[in-house]
């Protein structure tokens, strides 16, 4: 199997990308890798906005090794719910993810769940840890995405932009390739490549957007969760878009719509609603105390 990756209208040929490293005989995944330091970055970062905040550390990093977890096995559960016809008859392969299969949205209803259940039990405010947390999964996803690029997936159709990327057609799964890309391939040294959107970078890209607005609004907020909606409106409204570029979608059962891109028109519809009704009502306020005080 050729493992280059070529990224042709930026100069960028990558000869020998591998999908796994040796260590003491044993073959460790980048994607796992990837992902790791994804978890490590990202708990890193709300530990510090913790600490920035007031707020004790040592509950932050119990709950978040928590939602490291259960934000594993709700990304897997979601990937193999929407992509059942591919594991009914091989069930093993439901705990096999080296291979990939982690979908983000997934991992944060499992993460919302759980710091909502954690917050009720420990009597701490769910928001403000929203607000707390939420820089830190925006930073793990710019990283985390870099494990679909080791493992060529999560890549869109055929285009001819500057970002264009060049997979070999015999590291990728076949199914995953259209009859655009087919129609586009072309042969370099003797071994075919499909040329796409590298939505993972785009993806990547955009988070990064995201995480630097949360950055700077993160002293500008009216309320608590404004920045956890704040992230949830722009991670969702990226990914609508994102999404549709992709050829390995997660479909809703019977009437194939894009189950990523559905619960994203959701994110950003509720988000932006909450967000405007919660600054207006505390606009309202204000104006009400002062018409008081000037009345007294």
């Amino acid at each position: 199997m050729d493992m280059s990756i070529r990224f042709p209208h930026l100069g960028i040929y990558l000869p020998n990308v591998g999908k796994t490293i040796s260590v003491f005989g044993f073959d460790i995944a980048y994607y796992g890798i990837t992902i790791a330091i994804a978890m490590i970055v990202g708990i890193s970062i709300a530990l510090h906005e913790a600490k920035r905040t007031g707020q004790n550390q040592d509950t932050y990093l119990d709950l978040l090794m928590l939602t490291m977890l259960t934000s594993v096995v709700g990304a897997r559960i979601y990937y193999v719910i929407f992509s059942w016809d591919n594991y009914k008859d091989n069930l093993g392969e439901i705990l096999n993810i080296r291979n990939g299969g982690l979908a983000i949205y997934g991992g944060i209803i499992a993460g919302v769940i759980t710091v909502f259940i954690y917050s009720k039990i420990t009597k701490m405010k769910f928001l403000q840890i929203a607000d707390t947390v939420c820089m830190g999964l925006a930073a793990g996803q710019i990283i985390g995405r870099w494990g679909n690029f080791f493992n060529r997936e999560a890549f869109g159709e055929y285009t001819n932009n500057l970002l264009a990327m060049q997979l070999p057609v015999s590291a990728v799964r076949k199914n995953e390739i259209t009859s655009a890309m087919w129609n586009h391939v072309v042969t370099i040294g003797g071994v075919e490549y499909i040329q796409v959107h590298p939505t993972f970078l785009y993806e990547g890209l955009w988070s990064f957007m995201v995480l630097l607005f949360l950055f700077w609004f993160r002293k500008r907020k009216k309320f608590e969760g404004e920045l956890f909606f704040c992230y949830l409106a722009g991670y969702g409204a990226g990914r609508f878009w994102i999404e549709s570029l992709r050829t390995d979608q997660l479909l809703l059962p019977g009437i194939h719509v894009p189950v990523s891109q559905m619960l994203s028109a959701v994110l950003v519809v509720v988000s932006l609603s909450v967000i405007i009704c919660k600054r207006r009502k505390n606009r309202e306020c204000r104006y009400d105390k002062r018409n008081l005080k000037n009345t007294d």
